[in-house]
């Protein structure tokens, strides 16, 4: 057994694992599991720089992240930033102040690691189901990129594609600094089309139509996954492995994308950070379903964050 800790970065969350991982039997046993939304990625797309009260934002999460792998005594520690550091000018800002609060300097990844990284945490305690045909398609719509990662036994193919909640909802929602709630007919036609230029992109390197079984991880869609269920409250283990019918998909985004902000925030599975992207998510999701011909997504709890673990394990 080896006690490591996991941080992934991203464009709208930063998230802590802490577990002792056993190579040999392939189990990964949690010890600390935590995520707080911090908005890496507000403004990147516009701007092209990380934001001075977002970089806070972060560094605060980050000394807390501190304080629990001391407690806990992981032995190793790898942190991985993703989309939001890697579009950033002033990155090195960043990665100063993650050096300075953890020790260890976050490893600002491709897209292509990233997928990897997504697939093997989702992946690997679904292998010799029965239930569940190959290859998998691995999709993780993140903050301000979506990863998709064909395989089975190991991956086939795998490309990242600069679409995700955060990015659709500033590019297209944003007006004057406020978000459109509800959006309009126009502005959701042109979510849906920048969506669909990004899978064409996606098409260029992955087989989507070839995928058997598609796996949908990271926010969300395990918020889509907890409304789909009926659930009062957010459930992990519920939600893990759930299969949500392409039917329920369609018809909770249509509501998520015709309600207003207060109606949103409402819901009981809702985290006060996806309730202004959540729309985008579910339409990015949604896309994705109606262009593999997908009649189910398979929803994971386990992700990159998993992976980063399983890579130092």
């Amino acid at each position: 057994m080896k006690r490591v800790a996991a941080i992934d970065c991203g464009t709208n969350s930063i998230r802590l694992l802490v577990a002792d991982a056993d190579p040999e039997t392939g189990e990964l046993k949690d010890l600390d599991r935590r995520m707080q939304i911090v908005r890496l990625g507000q403004g990147v797309d516009r701007t092209g720089r990380l934001a001075p009260e977002a970089l806070e934002r972060t560094f605060a999460a980050c000394r807390e992240y501190a304080a629990v792998i001391k407690e806990l005594s992981a032995e190793r520690v790898r942190f991985v930033a993703t989309s939001a550091s890697r579009d950033a000018d002033n990155r090195d800002d960043f990665v100063r102040g993650v050096v300075d609060i953890l020790g260890v300097e976050p490893e600002v990844i491709t897209g292509d690691q990233e997928a990897e990284f997504s697939f093997t945490g989702a992946t690997k305690e679904l292998t010799g189901r029965a239930d569940l045909e190959l290859p998998y398609l691995v999709v993780d719509i993140g903050g301000g990129s979506t990863e998709f990662v064909l395989g089975g036994d190991a991956v086939r193919a795998a490309r990242s594609v600069d679409v995700g909640c955060v990015r659709m909802t500033e590019r297209h929602l944003l007006r004057d600094g406020v978000i459109t709630d509800p959006p309009s007919p126009d502005q959701i036609a042109a979510i849906k089309a920048d969506i669909a230029r990004a899978l064409d992109h996606a098409e260029e390197a992955v087989p989507l139509a070839e995928a058997a079984t598609l796996v949908g991880l990271a926010g969300s869609v395990t918020t889509i996954a907890a409304i789909a269920l009926g659930l009062t409250g957010y459930d992990s283990e519920a939600i893990h492995h759930s299969r949500i019918p392409l039917a329920r998909v369609r018809e909770i985004t249509g509501d998520l994308v015709a309600s207003t902000h207060a109606q949103r925030a409402a819901n009981p599975v809702m985290h006060p950070g996806r309730v202004d992207v959540i729309a985008a998510g579910a339409l990015v999701l949604l896309s994705i379903m109606e262009r593999t011909g997908a009649e189910e997504v398979v929803v994971s709890e386990h992700d990159i964050l998993d992976g980063i673990a399983w890579s130092i394990a």
